[in-house]
């Protein structure tokens, strides 16, 4: 075969371990002309990218500025210099190579309706998500999901956190499991309280032991690990103390891990919520915080000290108004800081590349000094860290040979990217989307010569728009919906 390009066998073939969405069968809120899985998964092949530039986000392995990577049955063989495997070339010149880049904080139900929040007071954001989630069917939340896999893929990401926070029963759990496998997308699925839930109320503990039993025990959910989207307590009432040990506490039961926001607006930080997950000895590797724009030296201690990772998403939190995301606090405590996405009804964009750079400058603009952070530090927060903040390291986050083959391929002769300097500031300052040519995920070719392979991103996107309409439609005509004002205080965005 052409070394400049894949065979249709290693790219498009259907194989029984292309996809498992298969033998999930028909759900109960399956309605005439919903998005269905369109059918298997590319299949895991053999390929050897040639004559890349090689970001292996390994200090053992390194960089190697003309490498190649062997990928075998969804595994990385190989990284190094020369390799004659007999198996299916694939050009890297002009590339560089690189782990994919791993989102920890995503509500991607939301992205239903991106870029809408903001134009006014009556779609503040959390306002957004109480009406339309009020309103919510489960081909919604399949719709939402798949739009921002699709998205996901474009920009990437190999690897999401999906903080799933509008699961209104079962049948809005399968939904957006079953659109998530089906996108082939490695992550964590944190089952999350319904828009609108009493803070008093605990979620439906026993649905969550259902999604474990049902998507995890059995495999189903292959490339996703289970977790809880846990509400910590907004206020000192006993019943909510009670509701929040209740949840940490089955889930922990159920050896789930738990992430919470916290300390995101100067309010929350006030209350020193992170003092109080300190206090009530929840703190530690099994747990997330999102956000922690307004800590303490004493809170961000306690980060440190219990192996406590941050999810830090600095586009949402400017664009809503928290504040300016206080990297270098963070990053110079020790804390283990990942990037996030957050949602997109705010920052109208899943481009991880932004909000490395974003990441960068703050870091620098906050130290006042040009050279306080490398862009090699900031990619690892994007890769190897944030794999390792959703307890996937040994399995993603680095080119190294016995993980699992998740990796991208970014132009480097692009006008916007051209000539090729330094690699780190080139992906951190220069790269967009636009750049990210390939993407493989567990071995599967998922974007090749800058498209989906996967799914029909037309179809995609016009299911999207009908199932935005029918649920602006269905607000209007709710009077709770019509009435509904999201607690900002709550921060579940």
């Amino acid at each position: 075969m052409s070394t400049h390009g894949w065979s249709r066998r290693a790219v498009l073939g259907a194989a029984a371990a292309g996809g498992t969405t298969a033998a999930l069968g028909p759900v109960a809120w399956a309605q005439p002309g919903d998005v269905r899985p369109s059918g298997p998964l590319p299949r895991r092949g053999e390929f050897l990218v040639r004559g890349a530039y090689v970001l292996s986000m390994d200090d053992e392995v390194g960089d190697l500025e003309v490498g190649d990577v062997h990928v075998r049955h969804g595994q990385i063989v190989d990284v190094g210099t020369r390799l004659r495997p007999s198996c299916p070339v694939v050009d890297g010149r002009d590339h560089i190579v690189m782990p994919g880049l791993v989102d920890t904080h995503w509500h991607l139900w939301t992205t239903l309706y991106r870029s809408m929040a903001s134009s006014s007071p009556e779609n503040a954001y959390f306002t957004l998500n109480l009406r339309h989630g009020l309103v919510w069917e489960p081909g919604d939340t399949f719709a939402g999901v798949r739009l921002a896999a699709a998205d996901a893929v474009h920009n990437g990401i190999t690897t999401v956190h999906d903080w799933s926070h509008n699961l209104r029963g079962p049948e809005y759990a399968d939904a957006d499991l079953l659109a998530l496998t089906a996108s082939g997308l490695r992550g964590r699925f944190s089952y999350g309280a319904p828009q609108g839930h009493p803070a008093d109320q605990p979620i439906d503990l026993d649905d969550l032991e259902r999604v474990k039993r049902r998507w995890f025990d059995t495999g189903r959910a292959e490339l996703l690990h289970l977790g809880l989207a846990g509400r910590p307590p907004v206020g000192t009432g006993a019943a909510e103390l009670d509701r929040w040990r209740l949840e940490y506490d089955t889930a922990r039961s159920l050896g789930l891990p738990v992430s919470v926001h916290a300390n995101s607006n100067r309010a929350q930080g006030a209350r020193g919520m992170i003092a109080q997950l300190a206090d009530e000895g929840m703190l530690g590797e099994h747990l997330q915080v999102i956000h922690a724009l307004f800590t303490t030296a004493e809170e961000r201690a306690a980060l440190v000290a219990s192996g406590t990772s941050v999810s830090v998403s600095p586009w949402s939190e400017l664009l809503i108004g928290y504040g300016v995301t206080t990297v270098k606090e963070l990053v110079d405590a020790g804390a283990h800081v990942s990037q996030s996405v957050d949602t997109l009804p705010l920052t109208g964009t899943a481009d991880m590349f932004s909000i490395m750079r974003l990441t960068l400058g703050l870091h620098r603009g906050q130290s006042e000094s040009e050279f306080s952070i490398a862009a090699r530090r900031i990619l690892a927060q994007a890769t190897i860290e944030g794999a390792r903040a959703l307890g996937l390291d040994q399995v993603t986050g680095s080119l190294t040979p016995g993980k699992r083959a998740d990796l991208v391929m970014v132009r480097t002769d692009a006008v916007s990217t051209a000539p090729l300097t330094d690699p780190y500031n080139l992906v951190v300052t220069a790269a967009h989307p636009e750049h990210v040519d390939t993407v493989v995920v567990d071995g599967r070719v998922l974007k090749r010569r800058g498209r989906l392979t996967a799914v029909d991103p037309r179809r995609v996107v016009r299911r999207a728009e009908a199932r935005l309409a029918a649920v602006i439609e269905r607000a209007k005509g709710d009077p709770v919906a019509r009435a509904a004002v999201a607690d900002a205080a709550a921060c579940c965005g």
